[in-house]
Parts: C-alpha cells; sequence; structure tokens
C-alpha cells in the first residue's frame, strides 16, 4: 500500500467540455456537480476526488459514443463498475481532465443456457443478482466475494477478482469464455463466443481481463456455470499453531480432493474484530486457539458431502492435527460461520483508516512469512497490531496493520507507511506479490513499478502502446505507461 492520494475537496466545473458531452451523449447520460461526488470517493471513504462528468451509457453503443466523444476532448477515461475495488482503480485523480464512466446502467442478463453451462451478462450486473439468477435455472457460479452484494460482473472482469472459492474454481480469468469490449477509439471488440475450447491462435480477451481498464472498457462478458452444489459441509476448526494449518489443508487436498471449495485461515483477534462489528454473534468454539480455519467442501449428484466431512475431521482430530471444531448442522449456521469472516473486516474498518495488504507467497512459505512479516511489524511499530488472514489453499495473505487510537491523520499515515515498508521487505525476500487478487490500481503503482522488470515494462508498453496510443484509458492506473521504457 502506498500513501492515500490527497483529498480533493472541490468538484471541477468544465462548462465547455460539459456541454459537448452533453450535446453528443445527451443530459440524461451525463452526470455533472455534485452528483459525481460519489463516483469519486472510494469504498472505504478514505479518499474523495472529482471528475469532469460522469458518464452514465445504457448500452454497448452509447459506451461507443461515450469514449468517442471524450477521445475527441482527450479526456482521460476512468471505467467504473460498483466502485467496490480496494486499491484505488476506479478513483480518478485528474479531477480537470477525466471522466467516470459508469457501467451501472447496464445490468442485463442477456441469457442463461442451462444446456450449454453458459451465461451471458452485461457488465453492470450486480454479481450476487446474476448468481441468484443463474440459480434460478439449477445452476452456478462460483465467484464469491465478501462485497457481491454491491460489486459488478465487469469490474470483477476487469481486476480479475479472487474471492473465496479459488481453491476449487480459480480466479474469474478461469471462469470467463468469451467478452464483449469498446477499445479506445470506439470500436467494439466481440468475442462473446462460449466456446471452451478455441485455439485459433493468441487469445486477446485475456489482454482485457485483469488490466483494470487500463486497455478498453468491457461491456459484456460470456462466463462458465456449474451444477449447483446441492451439499454443502463447513466447519471451523480451531489449530494449536499456524503451521498446523498448511498440514492440515495438505492432509484436506489429498482426502477431500476438489470438493474442497474454501480453506481460508485466521487469528484469535478475528472473532473480536467480528463481533465488534456484529455484536449478536456468538463464538461457536468455547477454547481459544492460535490459529482458526474455516473449511468448507461442496457438491452435487451420488456424493456424501457430510460423512466425507465427518469423516475427515474424525481422523485428523484423533492425530492432533485440529484441537477442536465446530460443523454446521444447517444453512443458517454455516452462514453464521462466513459471518465471522466477513465480519472482521467490518471490524477493522470501525478502528479507522489502517494498511491492507494483499499479499501471495508460496503456499509451503505462507505461516513462515506471516511469523517472519509480524515480527518485522512489531520490531518498527510496536504500538501497531497484526491481522493476518486469508486463503491457505492460495497462498494469499492479507496482513493487516492497525495503528493504536488517538493518533492524528499524519501519524496515522506514517505507522501505514512504516508498515508496507516493513512486511514489503520482508514480502521480497519471500519472492512473493503485492497483489494477490486486489489488482494494482493508483495505491500500488510505485510499489509495483519498483519492482517491475525491464521486458515486462517493455512487453505492458508495447501493448498499451497499440491499443490505447493515446493513453486515455485508465490514465495513472497499474502503470504509467508514458515513463520511458
Amino acid at each position: 500500500m502506498n500513501e492515500p492520494m490527497q483529498s480533493l475537496a472541490e468538484v471541477p466545473e468544465n462548462s465547455l467540455h460539459t456541454e459537448n458531452l452533453i450535446a453528443v451523449l445527451g443530459a440524461n447520460v451525463v452526470l455533472t456537480g455534485e452528483d459525481v461526488v460519489r463516483y469519486c470517493r472510494d469504498w472505504h471513504g478514505d479518499v474523495t476526488t472529482g471528475a469532469v462528468a460522469v458518464l452514465r451509457p445504457r448500452s454497448t453503443e452509447e459506451v461507443a459514443a461515450a469514449v468517442k466523444a471524450c477521445a475527441a476532448l482527450g479526456l482521460g477515461i476512468v471505467p467504473q463498475g460498483g466502485n467496490t475495488g480496494l486499491v484505488l482503480g476506479a478513483t480518478p485523480d485528474q479531477p480537470a481532465g477525466q471522466v467516470v464512466i459508469s457501467l451501472e446502467r447496464m445490468t442485463a442478463i442477456r441469457r442463461i443456457d442451462s444446456d450449454d453451462f453458459s451465461a451471458v451478462v452485461e457488465a453492470g450486473c450486480i454479481l450476487s443478482e446474476f448468481k441468484d439468477a443463474v440459480a434460478e435455472k439449477g445452476m452456478f457460479f462460483p465467484l464469491a466475494l465478501g462485497a457481491q452484494g454491491s460489486c459488478r460482473m465487469g469490474g470483477n472482469v476487469s481486476t480479475n477478482a479472487g474471492g473465496i472459492n479459488v481453491l476449487r474454481y480459480g480466479m474469474t480469468r478461469e471462469l470467463v469464455l468469451g467478452l464483449e469490449v469498446v477499445l479506445p477509439d470506439g470500436t467494439v471488440f466481440d468475442c462473446l463466443s462460449t466456446l471452451r475450447k478455441d485455439n485459433r491462435g493468441i487469445d486477446l480477451k485475456q489482454l482485457f481481463i485483469g488490466a483494470e481498464g487500463t486497455l478498453g472498457i468491457i461491456t459484456a462478458i460470456s462466463v462458465k456455470l456449474t451444477p449447483e452444489p446441492d451439499q454443502v459441509a463447513t466447519a471451523l476448526l480451531g489449530l494449536n499453531a499456524l503451521d498446523d494449518a498448511i498440514k492440515l489443508f495438505r492432509r484436506a487436498r489429498r482426502d477431500c480432493c476438489d470438493l474442497m471449495s474454501a480453506f481460508e485461515f485466521m487469528p484469535p483477534l478475528a472473532f473480536v474484530l467480528a463481533q465488534e462489528a456484529i455484536p449478536d454473534l456468538a463464538m461457536p468454539i468455547s477454547g481459544e486457539y492460535e490459529a482458526y480455519v474455516l473449511m468448507e467442501i461442496s457438491g452435487s449428484g451420488l456424493v456424501d458431502i457430510s460423512d466425507l466431512m465427518e469423516r475427515f475431521l474424525e481422523g485428523v482430530m484423533e492425530e492432533g492435527l485440529v484441537a477442536d471444531g465446530v460443523i454446521a448442522s444447517s444453512s443458517t449456521q454455516a452462514r453464521n460461520l462466513w459471518l465471522f469472516r466477513e465480519g472482521m473486516n467490518e471490524g477493522q474498518a470501525k478502528r479507522g483508516p489502517h494498511l491492507r495488504t494483499d499479499i501471495s507467497v508460496p503456499l509451503s512459505k505462507l505461516a513462515d512469512f506471516v511469523r517472519d512479516a509480524e515480527a518485522a511489524v512489531a520490531e518498527a511499530l510496536p504500538d501497531c497490531v497484526c491481522v493476518s488472514y486469508g486463503h491457505v489453499g492460495d497462498g494469499n495473505v492479507h496482513l493487516n496493520v492497525l495503528p493504536p487510537s488517538g493518533l492524528s491523520p499524519d501519524e496515522v499515515a506514517q505507522r501505514i507507511y512504516k508498515a508496507k515498508v516493513a512486511i514489503n521487505g520482508v514480502l521480497d525476500a519471500y519472492q512473493g506479490s503485492i497483489s494477490a487478487e486486489h489488482g494494482i490500481g493508483r495505491l500500488k503503482l510505485a510499489d509495483h513499478e519498483a519492482r517491475m522488470p525491464k521486458v515486462k515494462r517493455k512487453l505492458l508498453t508495447a501493448v498499451k502502446t497499440a491499443i490505447d496510443p493515446a493513453s486515455l484509458m485508465n490514465p495513472g492506473c497499474q502503470l504509467n505507461f508514458d515513463k520511458n521504457s
């Protein structure tokens, strides 16, 4: 994480630009003045900037017209879905020279094909609404995020979102069959095929997945679906050490095979934080342990998921690998267990600004990394508290650092910066990534560039120059492409 962008109180007014945009696109597409503010504030409310205007097209054709109009005026374009990102990728940083193009009005589910196990959905559709529509057809779309009630499909693809089901189903990239994208010149790249196998040269859609809107605006997506799991077993387990979580995962991966859909680890503090956010939550395990695992296996058809979970846990508890645990006996109980995982994020937010990291390391090194990184933070900032949690199965750690209460904003910012430096120093030694699933955006740009190999920069610059030579698409996000490579 870098230091936050400067907060800007004034919303820029440029009557010439807005008049031109309204003339081309219509007043019902263009928002100006105070109406733009909510689109220029990040998810956590830490940063508020501004924009010349917010454009809200209702179709792919209107997106294309908006892009052409912005290009003619030389305005930078910041694409936005649900604005739930955590790295300022959808937050404009040049208020006098950028517009936000929001996809929030493009919400149609164009089709769901149960026989083809596929669907085509517009970029502005909210993830949870899409999942519900798919479920009504007896199918399942496995992407699952804490923000799924607000995030939108186009943003998930543009950031290559992760979430809790990556272990079994992969990142968003692995769920995408095709895309419809408006390019920086306003032309439409249509590759909305639902073919599983199409080996006609370079797979161009991959360029736009995870590009955070720097190469074009995704307007529609075709995705893979799976049969809906009609059996789900969820367990919360208490362990004596984080190292045991790694050993437990290896056993679960072997014994439960590909039926394991989630394997999350949490520290004891997670439950304190969750109860600060959701006071009605009752701790389901009586004792306190060094580490906790929230594990889920699921399936459909002839497999007995409950029996599999019970037999697996019986074995690992007999061996002492798991000290205590509880299995949810209903979907309501399972939901309550997951509320601890989700509520801890709300609890951290209630404690004020803090360092949020999104790190990946080799799975076998996860426990060692957490131990070393927390020690580095404790040495540099003894008055701060570390909260380490994440997805054991894919080596993704969110090592967050909470400053003490009562500090001034400058003191908080200083601690956040020092904590980031301490953690990244350990991360580099482990050859890990500063972004496992959240993306780079603007928040991590400097740290990303500092670790960028010359050959990678050269290739990325070549791609950007070929597709967006004027650098109008989300300028300042991911990489400063105007630098000499």
